[in-house]
């Protein structure tokens, strides 16, 4: 009668086989999100050019404008940057809004993204070694301050305060445009105009102070350049969290 020995399995093997095992699996997550991403960007920014090219703007108000007067400057600034095909997105990060106090599941205290663009609310005309204007100034790509006390004196010339929320609207758009068309992107006519009399303010209240054509195709270009980043993080942090779950379960 034979005896078949049963070949016994070393255990020193044993780590070899999970790692072996760790990387054929981490190698089949990699190479399905490679395959995928050839896919998901045609689905993905065809949604978004279907649907606009969204912004989202974290909102500081550091001068004496009320809620109510930023709200109103927030439209004004959301239609003229809307009519150039963004969508815009208004976040009150200002303190006072929470009390304050940093909360939990705040929006404001989040990493900021390739979408993201901070805006100040300033009093007035401040000292600094950017080139600055009378209403505000700009820091490509992602930071825009804005003077509300121009709005606010600007409107008090012609004996209308209600005025002011437009004119400082206008000005939050200027200031936006820069950090999406670069910093010397003045021009001799709409929103972008370097300098504004009586004639840019009528045209501001008469709602005729827009973006030209190309500079609101260069916009959704920049704005898509931007979202498109955006999507690589998000897939990358995907991939990222997926390596770690496999690491997870699979080492002792």
């Amino acid at each position: 009668m034979k005896i078949r020995a049963r070949k016994q399995r070393s255990p020193f093997c044993q780590p070899f086989r999970v790692r072996v095992s760790l990387r054929l699996r981490l190698s089949f997550v990699v190479s399905l999100v490679a395959l995928t991403s050839f896919a998901i960007p045609e689905r993905v920014f065809a949604g978004v050019e279907g649907s606009g090219q969204t912004i989202r703007v974290r909102v500081n108000n550091y001068a004496q404008a009320t809620p109510a007067t930023i709200a109103s400057a927030e439209r004004e600034a959301g239609r003229i940057l809307g009519e150039a095909g963004l969508r815009m997105v208004w976040l009150d990060c200002s303190m006072e809004h929470f009390g304050g106090v940093h909360v939990q599941q705040n929006p404001c205290l989040d990493p900021l993204e390739a979408t993201d663009i901070v805006l100040r609310v300033l009093s007035e005309q401040t000292q600094n070694r950017f080139q600055d204007t009378v209403f505000g100034f700009a820091v490509v790509p992602i930071l825009a301050s804005v003077y509300y006390d121009y709005a606010s004196r600007t409107a008090k010339r012609d004996n209308a305060e209600f005025e002011a929320p437009i004119i400082l609207g206008c000005v939050i758009a200027h200031e936006i445009g820069h950090l999406l068309l670069g910093s010397n992107s003045h021009s001799s006519s709409g929103v972008m105009q370097a300098r504004w009399e009586r004639k840019q303010v009528k045209q501001a209240m008469t709602g005729v102070m827009l973006f030209t054509h190309e500079q609101s195709k260069r916009i959704q270009a920049e704005a898509q350049t931007r979202m498109r980043l955006q999507a690589v993080r998000l897939k990358e942090q995907r991939m990222g969290k997926v390596e770690i779950e496999l690491l997870r379960t699979e080492l002792p």
